[in-house]
């Protein structure tokens, strides 16, 4: 089983997440408990990562799994910032269909949807 947990902080106050792995692990296998009792009796091993290994493992900046801090200012408009919404670039006939546009990361297809969506409708408009 894997048990995504997003919106963990990049940055602890008090204390660091080398530190903190195991206690992670212990809240996500008690609110699971919630849903699914005994189900912390049968595990029998775990991995825990925490922002600060996907950062350090894997590149994924501030350890965000989507490509972005899920909160208002990546979102709409706003990603991957202001001014270079609507999967335009600012290169002509260059677009973003990734984790990085709206609405963000996943395995949804939405923002190669939506790109497609624009790269057709400015196809359209050349043709004319």
């Amino acid at each position: 089983m894997s048990a995504v947990v997003q919106w963990a902080p990049f940055r602890l106050r008090d204390y660091e997440w080398d530190d903190c792995r195991d206690t992670l692990g212990d809240l996500v296998v008690r609110r699971l408990e919630g849903f699914a009792p005994g189900i912390g009796g049968l595990v029998v091993g775990r991995q825990v990562l925490t922002p600060l290994d996907l950062e350090r493992e894997y590149g994924l900046a501030g350890g965000h799994p989507l490509h972005g801090e899920p909160s208002l200012d990546q979102f709409f408009l706003w990603r991957p910032l202001l001014g270079h919404a609507r999967y335009r670039m600012p290169l002509e006939r260059l677009y973003l269909c990734g984790s990085g546009a709206h609405p963000g990361g996943g395995v949804t297809g939405q923002p190669g949807q939506n790109a497609a969506r624009e790269i057709l409708s400015d196809w359209k408009k050349r043709r004319q």
